[in-house]
């Protein structure tokens, strides 16, 4: 297969880009010259309103301590969710008979609409990070649980039975075959957890909070303010890109005997 030219999917990406915000911006001038026609900015605002909030709200020093409270939250709960998600997959992929009792228990609480539960979270631990940190953990767990869980179970049982000929213990087999072995099906989950992580944060920032994105959206959103909401989804979604590129840049990394697509 012919290799695809980076330069290129970039330069096609920015340009779909542009011609998505210029439309949007022509559409708005459309309705300001002819109301009842072309987009209405009180609904939907414009690239350019937006990107006059951020600006204002750089001025302010708004987007830094924003981001850095929501940062905190989702990182952390990333990584505390992906662990134990990942710790438990390792123990119950390889245990059959503890795999055989509690799977079925994950899969019920999985069916819980976990959401829903931030309000009961915030009940336990206020107004404080880790009622952040808990809604986005619960969020990220499962993900990365039957993730890991398929992936460990999907190891060729020929290279387990190959590494116990050759005298390796039960640690030994999870150590140096189950988990690298799942390690792309690892990565592949915490890249999608990612923004179940940032969704858990932020929703408990609506329910409460001092600072953070989803405060600030939230806050918009009480003062009628579209550009102020689009301008916080923006923010999101730059952040969920940055930490994706980072899962990507560590996968490349630690996953090197993967073979690489151009």
């Amino acid at each position: 297969m012919r290799p695809v030219d980076r330069r290129v999917v970039a330069a096609t990406q920015i340009a779909a880009i542009a011609m998505v915000l210029a439309g949007w911006e022509f559409g708005v001038q459309v309705h300001a010259a002819h109301p009842g026609s072309g987009i209405d900015p009180f609904f939907f605002s414009s690239p350019s309103q937006i990107a006059a909030t951020i600006g204002t709200w750089w001025q302010h020093n708004y987007i830094l301590g924003d981001v850095a409270v929501t940062m905190e939250e989702t990182v952390f709960g990333l990584l505390v969710g992906g662990a134990i998600g990942v710790a438990l997959a390792v123990l119950l992929a390889s245990n059959r008979f503890l795999g055989a009792v509690f799977v079925p228990f994950l899969v019920l609480f999985n069916s819980i609409p976990r959401v829903t539960l931030v309000p009961l979270f915030i009940l336990w631990f206020g107004f404080t990070l880790w009622s952040k940190v808990v809604s986005a953990v619960v969020l990220v767990l499962f993900v990365v649980f039957f993730a890991t869980y398929d992936g460990i179970r999907d190891v060729d049982p020929t290279l387990v039975a190959n590494a116990r000929v050759l005298g390796a213990r039960q640690a030994d087999i999870v150590r140096h075959v189950l988990v690298p072995s799942a390690l792309t099906w690892i990565f592949s989950s915490l890249r999608s957890a990612v923004g179940f992580s940032l969704i858990g944060a932020v929703v408990a920032e609506y329910f409460g909070a001092q600072a953070g994105v989803g405060y600030r959206i939230q806050y918009s959103e009480a003062q009628l303010n579209t550009s102020g909401v689009f301008a916080g989804l923006a923010i999101l979604m730059v952040l969920v890109f940055a930490i994706n590129l980072v899962f990507q840049w560590l996968e490349k990394r630690l996953v090197v005997w993967k073979p690489r697509v151009s």
